[in-house]
């Protein structure tokens, strides 16, 4: 008897240790049932929505082993749909992140329309980006995998698009898979949105959190917020951040470029080779001793601090989101390259397919 209730007790040790991924209905969006998985493994549990393919939660431990929830969201489905998830939290962004001039750009001789919803550009792939989409879903090891077909003309873009997004929970690690092919020409930069507060959502404004981006340049920006089309030095400037630094330290510089984004909002450019993930940030919160590692195969990375919140929205536990209460790191191509055919391309051609990794690693110390 002793022999079995030992083999209970370790059996039970190993489906604890192995993720758990589980489904429940969360209502419905345009007439779609929505469902909301859960990815757990140990102590970080991931939630996920088919709307939008929203990460609406990462419970993550401080170095203490005490859990909170490290993203700004809504308690529920509700919360999104009726405010169109203005401030994209969570969201899978698409089919074009970021901003695009004059929201028109060229491809093959012709010019394409993308929406403006952003003074006189596209941003975030216009007014119905792929943030507002029901994603079909299956669930996969560890994760779960979302699909979703935008059709030619959507948004304005060429071709018929079919996206996959694959969700992984595994150790402390999220991994997400991006994979994209299309029947026709088009131009494709894809990113998740999330914002981060390593004191927990809503706890606060996120100007101690210690930066860190391993990059040398980045892309100046005009009055608009699109690029120059120069890779300006990070060495001298606030947008140095090489070393672990505050990011309240010199957000509010007499600097033209944090001036025209209200804080930090520009493209850092990294220096992968497109094929391995790399580090590309690190952000540490000295209270709690959280970390959040930001690795990408991605040639560029957009540092967000939520310069755009103005407590107009009450998210997750009735907290408040104010001004720099979070920041996002979003891996990405550059904002506006169809019109900056210097810059990396974001051309998509039939046949081929687009393919990135992110990972968000989480940890304590």
């Amino acid at each position: 008897m002793r022999s079995i209730f030992v083999l209970l007790v370790v059996l039970v040790l190993v489906v604890q240790m192995l993720g758990k991924v589980s489904k429940q209905a969360a209502g419905t969006a345009d007439g779609q049932p929505v469902d909301l998985y859960t990815l757990q493994d140990g102590k970080i549990t991931v939630k996920i929505l088919t709307y939008g393919g929203i990460v609406q939660s990462i419970e993550a431990p401080d170095r203490n082993g005490k859990t909170a929830n490290i993203v700004l969201g809504f308690d529920g489905l509700d919360g999104y749909v009726q405010t169109g998830n203005k401030p994209y939290m969570g969201a899978i962004i698409g089919r074009y992140a970021n901003r695009i001039a004059g929201g028109t750009f060229q491809l093959n001789g012709k010019t394409y329309h993308v929406p403006k919803n952003d003074g006189d550009n596209a941003l975030h792939g216009g007014i119905n980006g792929f943030n507002k989409k029901v994603w079909t879903s299956t669930e996969s090891e560890n994760g779960v995998e979302l699909k979703y077909v935008s059709k030619d003309g959507e948004e304005g873009f060429p071709g018929n698009l079919t996206t996959t997004v694959r969700y992984t929970l595994k150790g402390n690690e999220l991994r997400i898979d991006y994979t994209a092919t299309s029947d026709a020409d088009t131009v494709l930069n894809l990113t998740n949105h999330s914002y981060f507060n390593l004191k927990g959502q809503g706890n606060g404004d996120i100007l101690g959190h210690a930066m860190k981006i391993n990059a040398h340049r980045y892309t100046p920006v005009d009055k608009n917020l699109i690029p120059t089309g120069e890779l300006a030095p990070v060495a001298g400037t606030p947008f140095d951040f090489l070393e672990p630094t505050a990011i309240g330290a010199r957000i509010d510089a007499d600097n033209e470029q944090l001036k025209l984004a209200r804080g930090y909002d520009q493209n850092w450019v990294l220096e992968g080779d497109g094929k391995k993930v790399i580090v590309a940030a690190e952000a540490y919160e000295p209270t709690t001793g959280r970390v959040l590692e930001v690795l990408t195969d991605q040639p560029g990375i957009q540092f967000y601090t939520g310069n755009f919140l103005d407590g107009s929205v009450t998210g997750t536990d009735g907290k408040v989101y104010k001004k720099r209460y979070a920041f996002c790191l979003e891996t990405q191509h550059y904002p506006d390259s169809p019109n900056h055919p210097e810059f990396p391309t974001t051309e998509l051609k039939p046949g081929q397919t687009f393919r990135s990794t992110t990972v968000y690693r989480f940890s304590a110390r």
